[in-house]
C-alpha cells in the first residue's frame, strides 16, 4: 500500500508502486492530459517515475513555474533533436534554460544563417506535432561515453567522462535522438507548442577563449501563443528604448573602443547625471548620512586584509608606482572602513552612516559589456553603515522605506524584494551567517513585506537584500542592495568603545540606492524610452521665436526661465518655426515655448507639451508656476 498526499492535504492510497501520470488520473482526467511532470517530496521528477514508498506529491503544469522552466528545457533539447535531423554533422554541447526561453550550443562546419533557424524551427514543430514520447533512460558512465564517441559526439563525450566512475548517468530519448540529461522532460514533444529561435551568437566551449568558438542559438518558449506575443512585443519596444540609440539620438552620451566599458558624458547627459546625482545627494543629507570621498588607488596589502585578493582578484585592474603594486578599487567598503579608524569610535557614535558617489572600475569581460548598463568604470551612490548588532534591524527597516520612497520618485512603483544567501566562497563561519541572515530576515519582517530567497548568491563578505524594479514594459532591474557585513570591518582593524569600556568590532552595512549610476541612467531612458519626466529631462524648455523679430523677446522669456533654475535652450535660428518644432519634438523635450509678435505684444508665450497638445497663450508667470509643480520628484502638472 503506498499512501500519497497531496498539496491540499487529501490522501489516496494505492495497492503498490504508482507513476506520477498514475496518480494525476486518479484525481482527474483533465490533469492527467495536463500534466508535465510531478514533485515527489518536493523534488522534480518525471510523469514515469515510480512512487514506491508514502509520498507528497504534486502535479505540475504549464500553469506552474516548474512547468514553464520545464517547457524551455524540453524545447531546447527538441532544438538540437532538429539540428541533427537537418544537420548531421553538426555536434551538440550543452543548452540550459535561461530568463524567458533557452539556448543550445552546437559546433558546425559553417555559421548558421537565418535561413537555416527558419528551417530549424519548421522540422522543431514539425517533431512537436509528431508528440513523440520522451524517456529517460540511466546507463553506466563508461557505456554512454563509448557511445557518443561512436556517433562523433565528442563534446558530450568529454562531459560524461568528467563525471566520476561508477555514478550512473540518465539519458533521454526521444525518436532516434538521445541526449545527456538530469531531466525531468515533458512526457511528449507534442507538450511543446509555443516557441521561436531568436538569434545566433558565438559561445566559447566551457567558457573559455582558448576553446573552440561553437555557436549559440537562442529561443524563446511559452506555456500560452498570448505569453509569447506579450514577450516579443516587449522586445520590439526594449529595441525601441534602446538606451545605446537614445544616448546617440538625444546627445547625452558615447562610448568609444579606446575606452572600452567607460564613458563619454555629453553635456545633456551630463545634466541628467547631475539630477540624479544632486537629489540622491539631498537623500543622503536628509537621512544622516555624512558624505565622504575615498582615495580611487590603494595598496595592495589593504585588499589581501579585506578580503577582496582571495575572493575578488580577478575582477580587479592594478598598476604600480616606485616598486609598490596598487589596486584601483572596485568597491568603497574598504576606504570607508580606513575613513571611520581614523578617530577613536564610541557606542554614542553609532550608527555612523557615509555615503559617497564612488567611481569604481572592475575588470568585466569585453564580451560583456553593454552601452553604459555593464561596464568597466562605473559610479556607485554608495553608502556604509556602522552599527552595533542591536542596531541593524532599525536601521535596515529605515533603508528599506527610504529605498521604496526613492524608487517611486522615480517613477518605479512594481519593486520585488529577494534576500540572497550564503555562496560557497565566502568569508566567515557558519555562526556569523546565520546572525547574519537571520538579522536580513528579521528586518524584511518587520518591514511588513514579502521576500524571495536565493540560495548561494550573496556576497563573499555576507547575505544582501536585493531591490528589483519591474519598468514600464515589464522588465525586471536589479538595483539597490543592503548588505550585512560582519567579516570585512574586525579583518581591517575597526572597533568601537562599548558601554562597559571593552573594545567591539561594530557591524557594517553595505548599501546602494541606485547601484551604478551609469546603468541606473540607461535604465530610467529606457522605462520613459528617452522622454523624462521635467524633473529629469537634460532640457526642461525650448524657446523659439517665429522670426527675428522676437528674437529679442524670445532671448529674454530664456533668460528669466533660467534665472529661475530651469534648464532652458533659447533657438533663434533662422528657420521655420514647423522645422524648429519637429526638431525639439525629436529631442523629447517636456515643453517648446513658441513666441511670435502676438506673444510679444501680449508679453506671454505659447506653450506646447512634449505629446504635441497645444495649451495655447499662457502668462509667463502662470508657465512658470506650472513648471515649479512639475518640476520636483513625483510633480505634476
Amino acid at each position: 500500500m503506498v499512501k500519497i498526499t497531496l498539496p491540499d492535504g487529501s490522501k489516496k492510497s494505492f495497492d503498490g508502486p504508482v507513476t506520477v501520470a498514475e496518480v494525476a488520473q486518479s484525481i482527474g482526467a483533465g490533469l492527467a492530459r495536463a500534466a508535465l511532470a510531478g514533485r515527489v517530496n518536493g523534488k522534480l521528477v518525471d510523469v514515469d517515475h515510480r512512487i514506491e514508498a508514502d509520498a507528497d506529491v504534486a502535479i505540475v503544469t504549464d500553469r506552474d513555474k516548474d512547468g514553464l522552466d520545464l517547457i524551455r528545457h524540453s524545447t531546447a533539447h527538441l532544438l538540437a533533436y532538429a539540428v541533427k535531423e537537418l544537420f548531421p554533422d553538426a555536434q551538440v554541447t550543452i543548452g540550459p534554460v535561461i530568463e524567458n526561453g533557452f539556448y543550445y550550443d552546437f559546433s558546425y562546419q559553417r555559421p548558421f544563417t537565418p535561413e537555416d533557424l527558419e528551417r530549424i524551427e519548421k522540422k522543431m514543430a514539425e517533431l512537436a506535432r509528431r508528440d513523440i514520447p520522451v524517456r529517460r533512460e540511466v546507463w553506466e558512465r563508461d557505456r554512454a561515453v563509448a557511445f557518443f564517441k561512436s556517433i562523433g559526439e565528442h563534446y558530450k563525450a568529454e562531459i560524461i567522462a568528467a563525471i566520476p566512475a561508477g555514478e550512473s548517468i540518465s539519458l533521454y530519448r526521444e525518436g532516434d535522438f538521445v541526449d545527456l540529461c538530469r531531466g525531468p522532460h515533458v512526457p511528449s514533444t507534442g507538450k511543446l507548442k509555443v516557441f521561436k529561435l531568436m538569434k545566433v551568437a558565438g559561445a566559447y566551449w566551457r567558457g573559455d577563449s582558448k576553446n573552440e568558438m561553437l555557436q549559440r542559438i537562442y529561443g524563446t518558449a511559452w506555456a500560452k501563443e498570448e505569453e509569447q506575443d506579450a514577450y516579443l512585443h516587449m522586445l520590439e519596444e526594449a529595441e525601441k528604448r534602446d538606451h545605446r540609440k537614445l544616448g546617440r539620438a538625444l546627445d547625452l552620451f558615447h562610448v568609444q573602443e579606446e575606452a572600452p566599458g567607460m564613458v563619454f558624458w555629453h553635456p545633456k547627459g551630463w545634466a541628467l547625471w547631475q539630477a540624479v546625482e544632486q537629489y540622491m545627494r539631498r537623500v543622503y543629507r536628509d537621512n544622516g548620512y555624512q558624505e565622504v570621498r575615498g582615495p580611487q588607488i590603494l595598496d595592495v596589502s589593504l585588499w589581501k586584509r579585506s578580503g577582496h585578493w582571495d575572493n575578488y582578484r580577478e575582477n580587479m585592474f592594478f598598476t604600480a608606482s616606485e616598486h609598490r603594486e596598487y589596486a584601483v578599487k572596485p568597491m568603497n567598503c574598504p576606504g570607508h572602513v580606513q575613513i571611520y579608524n581614523a578617530g577613536l569610535r564610541s557606542y554614542r557614535d553609532l550608527p555612523l552612516r557615509y555615503g559617497e558617489f564612488g567611481a569604481c572600475h572592475r575588470n568585466e569581460p569585453s564580451g560583456a559589456l553593454h552601452g553604459i548598463m555593464r561596464i568597466r568604470a562605473f559610479t556607485q551612490d554608495d553608502g556604509h553603515i556602522f552599527c552595533t548588532p542591536e542596531q541593524i534591524e532599525p536601521e535596515v527597516v529605515a533603508f528599506h522605506k527610504l529605498a521604496l520612497e526613492v524608487y517611486a520618485d522615480f517613477g518605479f512603483a512594481d519593486v520585488a524584494v529577494k534576500l540572497a544567501l550564503r555562496p560557497d566562497k565566502r568569508l566567515g563561519d557558519d555562526a556569523t551567517w546565520d546572525q547574519a541572515e537571520a538579522a536580513l530576515r528579521a528586518a524584511l519582517a518587520a518591514s511588513g513585506v514579502q521576500w524571495e530567497e536565493l540560495p548561494g548568491e550573496g556576497a563573499f563578505y555576507g547575505p544582501k537584500i536585493e531591490y528589483h524594479l519591474r519598468d514600464s514594459i515589464g522588465r525586471s532591474w536589479q538595483l539597490g542592495t543592503m548588505q550585512v557585513d560582519f567579516a570585512m570591518p574586525g579583518r581591517l582593524g575597526a572597533e568601537y568603545v562599548a558601554e562597559d569600556n571593552a573594545r567591539k568590532v561594530p557591524v557594517m552595512l553595505h548599501r546602494a540606492i541606485v547601484g551604478s549610476m551609469e546603468r541606473f541612467i540607461g535604465i530610467l531612458i529606457e522605462h520613459y524610452a528617452g522622454a523624462l519626466p521635467l524633473w529629469l529631462a537634460p532640457v526642461q524648455v525650448a524657446v523659439a521665436n517665429i522670426s527675428e523679430h522676437q528674437a529679442d523677446y524670445a532671448a529674454a522669456v530664456a533668460a528669466h526661465l533660467k534665472a529661475r533654475g530651469f534648464r532652458v535652450e533659447a533657438d533663434l535660428r533662422n528657420e521655420k518655426i514647423s522645422y524648429k518644432i519637429r526638431e525639439h519634438s525629436l529631442q523629447k523635450l517636456p515643453y517648446q515655448l513658441v513666441v511670435g509678435d502676438k506673444e510679444k505684444a501680449a508679453n506671454k508665450v505659447a506653450v506646447r507639451t512634449r505629446g504635441g497638445e497645444d495649451l495655447g497663450q499662457m502668462d509667463l508667470r502662470a508657465f512658470v508656476e506650472r513648471l515649479e509643480r512639475e518640476g520636483v520628484p513625483g510633480g505634476t502638472a
